[in-house]
């Protein structure tokens, strides 16, 4: 995650929780002067409702409204991370090992830097993805965007 979003996590994190929903990620992106920030929500039991996001969609504007983390103009979109969800952290990984990923990397790996394949495995700085019958090991602090595959 960028600095805002991380920024914008740690923020809204606790009031997240205490609506009992999990925060999954947020996406910030900026686009000129207006940005658009992504959070995605989740919740282990019985999956995420409209209403889930509604609820969380008002109190994390009642929180921008007095923090003012986003400069200019932005667009707030609450949901959940969907069938293709987005992976945001290392942690998230280990839980779909077995699942075919897309992931872009920063900077290229064995001269690449979009992946599509198997996630092997995950330990704390790397995750493994065979990708036609071949295993790459890609640092997980060159990870710049990564969703599963549906």
């Amino acid at each position: 995650m960028s600095t805002s979003e991380t920024l914008i996590a740690d923020l809204i994190r606790p009031t997240v929780e205490a609506l009992d929903v999990d925060l999954w990620g947020v996406e910030h992106l900026i686009q000129g002067k207006y940005s658009v920030v992504r959070v995605f929500i989740d919740k282990a039991d019985d999956g995420i409702g409209i209403e889930d996001c509604e609820r969380v969609s008002r109190q994390i504007s009642g929180i921008f409204d007095v923090e003012d983390p986003i400069p200019g103009e932005y667009t707030l979109e609450v949901s959940s991370p969907g069938m293709d969800r987005p992976l945001f952290t290392i942690e998230q990984f280990g839980l779909y090992i077995g699942s075919e990923a897309a992931v872009r990397l920063r900077s290229p790996v064995d001269g690449r830097r979009k992946f599509k394949g198997v996630i092997q495995k995950v330990d704390a700085d790397a995750v493994s993805l065979l990708v036609d019958g071949k295993e790459f090991v890609l640092p997980a602090l060159a990870i710049d965007k990564a969703n599963l595959v549906f």
